[in-house]
């Protein structure tokens, strides 16, 4: 029979050098994303669609797509289901709790194709919970969710796009 047992220097060894490889791969946050005098309290990841709608352009000829709201569920650590995001921006909990967002910073997402990383304000407008104290939201680590590059014109006005995206919401309080 063959030994097969590891030992806790080996295994904290090796987790030590898996956290830094994958530090070392992350993108950086901007300073502009990070909420002043707050800390991170919670992180959930979203997987769903950015919604568009082909309209016509204001004040000149021609058509537009523009930007109409998220659709995702939110998944905790585990993958397990967390909550939604919808128009508004708005982020529920299962437990109902329940904030909307307004745009504070932004910057372009270091992957090419993908929608912009954000920070947003927050304030609860749903029953006490998890969010409840939520007062600023990361958007970071999007991939996809950029509005289509064709098929809207005049002939096509009020035609929707649903585009896949993901993201990681990182949830602060004062």
């Amino acid at each position: 029979m063959s030994n097969n047992k590891i030992s806790l220097p080996t295994i904290a060894s090796s987790l030590s050098a898996l956290m830094l490889a994958a530090c070392a791969t992350a993108p950086a946050v901007p300073a502009a994303l990070v909420p002043a005098g707050e800390t991170a309290v919670g992180r959930v990841a979203a997987r769903g669609v950015q919604i568009y709608e082909c309209r016509a352009k204001a004040g000149a000829a021609g058509a537009e797509w523009a930007f109409v709201g998220p659709e995702a569920e939110l998944l905790d650590a585990s993958g397990a289901p967390a909550g939604k995001h919808y128009a508004g921006p708005h982020w529920e909990d299962r437990d109902g709790s329940k904030i909307v967002g307004s745009v504070k910073a932004r910057a372009d997402a270091p992957t090419a194709g993908a929608i912009p990383w954000l920070l947003l304000t927050t304030r609860s407008v749903g029953t006490s919970g998890r969010l409840a104290g939520v007062t600023s939201i990361q958007r970071v680590n999007t991939v996809g969710g950029l509005a289509p590059t064709g098929g809207c014109d005049a002939g096509t006005i009020g035609r929707s796009a649903r585009v896949p995206y993901t993201a990681d919401y990182v949830l602060f309080a004062a």
